[in-house]
């Protein structure tokens, strides 16, 4: 059931986001200070993509013994009760066990988007400043083409908002990518199809 509104047109709270039934289309809908962001379903590379990098997240985990680090995919962070955010990032890694549909922003160790042409600039700087103005230390993006990843950019936190520390290009093979909550051996071409 979905909760009462007042408007139809915002602005929402994170507790009407809860309340909302999971979406039939596999779209994902988003609170971005009290107004809904709907994005389209993934395409079939970027879920390949997503499941592959949650993949090599979680070898990095386990080559570096951390059990109590998790690596997941399209789940809820809840960025801001007060400013009535909620995102969900397209991965993330978790300090916490993965109970439940959406977590608090502390504990959130790294979040991050695989871009489609579609997004728009608001929305990838909304994202950037929302996670970085609640302290999650390490956010990576990844743009694709038609076949899927071609650059990945991993940040680090500092004073606040977030600092390039590595690329990853499309060719350039192998790389060890330390922003990170562990170090992460990857290739782009590993996301591809």
């Amino acid at each position: 059931m979905v909760a009462p509104m007042q408007h139809e047109l915002g602005p929402f709270t994170v507790a009407d986001w809860h309340a909302l039934p999971p979406r039939e289309d596999g779209s994902r809908l988003e609170l971005i200070e009290g107004y809904w962001l709907v994005t389209p379903a993934p395409s079939g590379q970027h879920q390949w993509a997503e499941s592959e990098l949650i993949r090599i997240l979680k070898s990095a985990l386990r080559r570096a013994g951390r059990s109590d680090l998790y690596a997941l995919g399209g789940v809820g962070v809840e960025i801001n009760v007060a400013q009535q955010s909620a995102l969900i990032p397209d991965f993330l890694v978790l300090g916490t066990p993965p109970v439940g549909s959406s977590f608090r922003p502390e504990h959130v160790l790294l979040a991050g988007e695989i871009w489609s042409p579609g997004n728009t600039f608001r929305e990838k700087q909304d994202k950037f400043t929302h996670f970085a103005a609640v302290g999650v230390p390490f956010f990576w993006s990844i743009t694709q083409d038609r076949r899927g990843p071609d650059e990945l950019t991993a940040y680090r936190l500092e004073d606040g908002h977030y600092e390039v520390r590595e690329q990853v290009l499309l060719g350039s093979g192998r790389k060890a990518v330390t922003a990170a909550p562990v170090p992460v051996e990857l290739d782009v071409a590993d996301l591809r199809l």
